[in-house]
């Protein structure tokens, strides 16, 4: 129940959300698992349906995206002397993935209501992503500030570092492979 308080405290950008999360090598090892649940399930459907290069990469794919931010951002920390801080950080990070998905609930709500007010589809939708990533880079920008205790040019340059090397570390290589099929 402490990690659940903890997450809607970080959701809704309040500090004190970190104390609910251990910052130690466990903690970060804990705060895995959850999320490779659903793409350690797709790769088995994958598998059983007898697409295995597909969930195989896709399970890669996904492994990579979760790691990466945490390889990006404590080089970053060590670099910038928050060493100290980088577990509290990134142990937060990994529980706050969670976090995305759930606001994205209400922000669909909302778009079902703007629709039926007549605005069309295509604008809801677009409407709809700007707000959830908005909120999801807002989200990361908080963690990175408040977690390891940077300045905003700081924290703003480990949302833009840790997405970027994401993006290429998980498309390139599709790009390159010319995706999975």
């Amino acid at each position: 129940m402490k990690l659940l308080a903890g997450l809607l405290r970080l959701a809704l950008f309040q500090k004190d959300g970190f104390d609910a999360f251990a910052p130690t090598r466990q903690g970060f090892l804990n705060s895995l698992p959850p999320l490779l649940a659903f793409p350690v399930v797709g790769t088995l459907f994958g598998l059983i349906q007898g697409n295995a290069v597909q969930g195989i990469s896709g399970l890669l794919a996904t492994l990579v995206a979760l790691l990466a931010p945490a390889l990006v951002s404590h080089f970053l920390a060590l670099r910038w002397g928050r060493e100290a801080a980088w577990l509290r950080y990134a142990v937060a990070f990994n529980w706050c993935q969670w976090a995305v998905p759930v606001m994205a609930v209400p922000l669909l709500m909302v778009a079902g209501v703007i629709v039926r007010g007549g605005v069309s589809m295509p604008v809801a939708a677009i409407g709809f992503l700007v707000v959830l990533l908005i909120y999801a880079i807002g989200l990361h920008f908080f963690l990175a500030r408040s977690g390891l205790g940077v300045s905003r040019g700081r924290a703003v340059l480990m949302v833009l570092a840790t997405n970027f090397a994401t993006l290429v570390l998980v498309v390139l290589p599709r790009l390159f492979l010319g995706g999975t099929e």
